[in-house]
């Protein structure tokens, strides 16, 4: 619409009309919604059967689990019993397996955490000779696979008497849980602005203490990500602990996998051992599922 004020011409806003959008602009904004949403919920769903799927046979009998799939409890809810739990807690391999687990895989998490913490504040904060040159070496380790130092260090184990034991495996995975630790953490404490850690030496901190108040708090995150990764790979693992553990140091991985092998009919022993299992290290993740997503996505968006 245009006007005529004293010999100019003004032209209008219009209002009312909207932009048009091209096709593709409109099939994005239409699948944006409502039905991606739905979409990822079915396949959120269909993710979950088999964890749904193992919780419900190790709530059944063996006679029932022989009898007909698991889907048959919601017609006969009857099928639900507690049994195999409790023969479960009077498997001594079992329960001795699922103690290992802890024992092993606690320490070889904190002790990642603490070291690779430690150290990733030395290469990005502190000058010593040749720390670009360190820090290569560690970043070199990370294409090391497990698999090549499993036979050495086996041998290496054997020498000073600490192979088949709970203290070997932690020692292997602390080992090679360093590399990645130091690479995370240093890459995310080299992010802490300059300032701040000046101004924190001029109220008099050492580093010691500048780590502990200010480095620490900071690097909330990037730590429990790098707990939750470590805690995961050490739990769910099942070839070091077959090299390295025996009968009495095995976790609870191993200790399945056995009775599988020897007794291929205890399926009411294997189901809730199995669940316990997979429960665990999704109870923890889901318990730092926050600082995870703040850990993975710290240094995206500046």
């Amino acid at each position: 619409m245009t006007t005529q004020v004293g010999g100019l011409t003004k032209t209008a806003p219009v209002t009312g009309v909207k932009a048009r959008q091209s096709l593709g602009s409109r099939l994005a904004s239409g699948v944006s919604g409502g039905i991606v949403r739905v979409f990822l919920l079915l396949v959120g769903l269909f993710w979950l059967v088999p964890t749904i799927g193992l919780l419900l046979s190790s709530l059944r009998t063996p006679q029932d689990m022989s009898a007909s799939g698991w889907w048959k409890v919601f017609s006969e809810p009857s099928q639900l019993t507690v049994d195999s739990y409790q023969k479960l807690l009077e498997n001594g391999d079992i329960t001795g397996s699922l103690g290992n687990t802890v024992l092993i895989t606690v320490p070889a998490t904190v002790l990642v955490v603490v070291i690779g913490a430690l150290a990733g504040y030395a290469f990005a904060w502190m000058e010593f000779p040749g720390r670009d040159w360190w820090f290569l070496a560690v970043v070199g380790l990370l294409v090391v696979p497990v698999q090549v130092a499993l036979i050495p260090i086996a041998e290496l184990f054997g020498k000073i008497g600490i192979f088949g034991t709970i203290f070997g495996v932690i020692l292997f995975h602390v080992g090679f849980g360093l590399p990645f630790a130091v690479f995370l953490l240093r890459n995310f404490f080299a992010e802490i602005p300059r300032e701040l850690l000046e101004a924190a030496r001029l109220d008099g901190a050492g580093e010691l203490r500048l780590f502990l108040r200010v480095v620490m708090p900071l690097g909330g995150p990037a730590i429990a990500s790098l707990g939750i990764f470590q805690f995961l790979w050490v739990w769910n693992d099942m070839l070091v602990a077959l090299v390295f553990s025996d009968a009495g140091s095995q976790p609870i991985t191993v200790a399945l996998q056995t009775q599988v092998r020897q007794f291929g009919n205890n399926i009411d022993v294997l189901a809730p051992g199995a669940f316990i299992s997979m429960v665990i290290p999704l109870a923890v993740f889901f318990a730092f599922q926050r600082q995870f997503v703040s850990g993975v996505m710290a240094g995206a968006v500046k």
